[in-house]
């Protein structure tokens, strides 16, 4: 059976105010990635057209591809008619030339160019075509967790069943931080002038970069259905945020949006330590071992992130399956420390055990059962007394 034990945590904040955001987009994602607090939460989860912010899987795709040794930064790709027919944000790419994939990779980051989508996509697909490589991108989208991703090509180009939820978008950003540190530097980058080829074509359609509140990435979209959307990430002392806006009527309004949200996300909350490594939080009953209970600490820090209105309490529960059953290993995972700061979405904290509980011996064991059958033959074959 489950088992809850509440324990109440005091946080000496004080009692200041912070109002909820009120977003004009139609969906909007925005999650503190220091702490993994979800700030803001509108249709988060309702697949949507993602316009050419589904271009950061194409990108994640050829990160991970050039990590493993399948591309080279240096190696020459070519450019075919199919690459070339796409309309829209262009690198301006003419079928037949050959393109390295440094230059394709900023052409995507800066230039959000549906042709070295393609191009890209091509030369890793499973089948040489641009579709082969958008059924691998819907496979890596479950293999990283995003559970309302379906991509029909490699840029976002308007197609029925191509989205992406905004969820998916902030997990995507996140991943593509996290594990590709040595290629994200290139999303702040504010204009590339391939090969001068289109003078007027060189810089990045991402308005906050040049704002100076900390932002350095991600990507745009805009088509008709999907309105102006922008993923975004702004980092301000030691704290990042990641955001996704989506079914924005303008640029402007999109910029506006954008901007506030950081703000907001900034100044709003701040961030407290909650959890100690080593505290204990409570006993668990253990079953059949050589010890009757085994203490549920944190393994590590934790901090939470609050609205500055935030109480001086916050109520918490430790949630495990119990009893546990011996044997049991120190560190072993055992429980979860759950809590729903005012306003904010869930969070879990995992709880371990704090020391190695064996199996009991004979006595041990006999005993054990012997209660358990006597507790049975009290409350009587309904369980009641």
């Amino acid at each position: 059976m489950i088992r809850l034990a509440s324990v109440l945590i005091l946080l000496l904040l004080a009692p200041l105010q912070a109002a909820a955001f009120d977003t004009k987009a139609r969906a909007a994602y925005v999650i503190d990635q220091t702490t993994g607090t979800v700030l803001l939460s509108k249709n988060a989860d309702e697949p949507l057209p993602p316009a050419s912010m589904s271009k950061l899987m194409t990108l994640y795709m050829a990160f991970e591809a050039i990590r493993d040794g399948q591309l080279s930064m240096s190696e020459m790709l070519p450019v075919s008619e199919h690459a070339q027919s796409y309309g829209g944000s262009s690198m301006f790419l003419q079928s037949g030339e050959t393109v390295s994939v440094e230059d394709l990779l900023r052409g995507i980051i800066v230039l959000s160019g549906n042709d070295a989508c393609v191009v890209l996509a091509e030369a890793l697909s499973e089948d040489g075509r641009e579709g082969g490589f958008a059924r691998m991108m819907t496979r890596k989208a479950v293999d990283l967790g995003m559970t309302n991703s379906i991509f029909i090509n490699s840029n976002g180009w308007p197609a029925p069943g191509h989205v992406m939820s905004l969820r998916d978008l902030g997990l995507l950003a996140h991943r593509l931080m996290v594990d590709f540190p040595e290629f994200y530097p290139m999303f702040a980058e504010t204009e590339f002038a391939f090969d001068n080829r289109v003078p007027s074509n060189r810089l990045n359609r991402n308005p906050l970069l040049s704002m100076n509140i900390g932002a350095d990435g991600l990507k745009t979209g805009h088509t008709e259905e999907a309105g102006y959307g922008l993923t975004g990430s702004a980092r301000q002392g030691d704290r990042r945020v990641i955001f996704v806006v989506s079914g924005i009527d303008t640029s402007a309004e999109r910029a506006q949006e954008s901007q506030a949200i950081v703000n907001w996300a900034f100044r709003q909350f701040a961030a407290r330590p909650m959890v100690s490594g080593g505290e204990k939080f409570a006993d668990a009953d253990v079953w059949m071992g050589s010890e009757p209970t085994v203490g549920l600490i944190a393994e590590q820090d934790y901090s939470v992130l609050l609205p500055i209105r935030a109480g001086t309490e916050l109520e918490a529960e430790v949630v495990f399956n119990g009893p546990i059953e011996a044997p049991v290993s120190k560190g072993q995972q055992l429980a979860e420390l759950v809590f729903a700061p005012d306003g904010l979405e869930e969070r879990r904290i995992p709880l371990v055990a704090d020391r190695d509980i064996a199996a009991g011996g004979f006595v041990s064991r006999m005993s054990t059962v012997a209660l358990v059958l006597f507790n049975r033959f009290v409350q009587g074959p309904e369980g009641e007394t």
